[in-house]
């Protein structure tokens, strides 16, 4: 009698078993980390906005709601939403694919959304 070599099946099963609780486990932690990195996208362009309304304002002593003007491109996906009024400014960042949204105010502006701090921005 010849002995055969390789895998029974018992061992090949327990096998994708293994390998199908590690990816449950791993599935939901990448989405979170997606994301993470679109509300840090929606972050870095409100900064962004916060900096170039400021040299904007330094130059014309007004601020702007117009981002050609702010010469301002958001990062592929955001969409900021400016409202100027005398003295200050409210903008919001929102993501096509995530619900979350981040907020900040300057100036005069009235706080919008969770933003009670001028400057800070925050997000929900």
């Amino acid at each position: 009698m010849r002995s055969r070599r390789g895998f029974t099946l018992i061992e090949l099963l327990i096998v994708v078993v293994i390998i199908g609780i590690l990816a449950a486990i791993a599935i939901p932690k990448f989405a979170n980390t997606k994301g993470k990195t679109y509300v840090a996208a929606m972050k870095s362009d409100l900064r962004n906005l916060a900096t170039a309304q400021e040299a904007f304002f330094y130059d014309s002593a007004y601020y702007t709601g117009n981002l050609v003007l702010l010469n301002l491109s958001p990062t592929t996906g955001v969409t900021l939403t400016i409202s100027v009024i005398a003295g200050g400014w409210n903008a919001q960042a929102q993501h096509t694919l995530t619900p979350a949204r981040c907020y900040l105010f300057a100036g005069a502006g009235p706080p919008i959304g969770p933003a009670t701090v001028e400057g800070r921005i925050t997000c929900q």
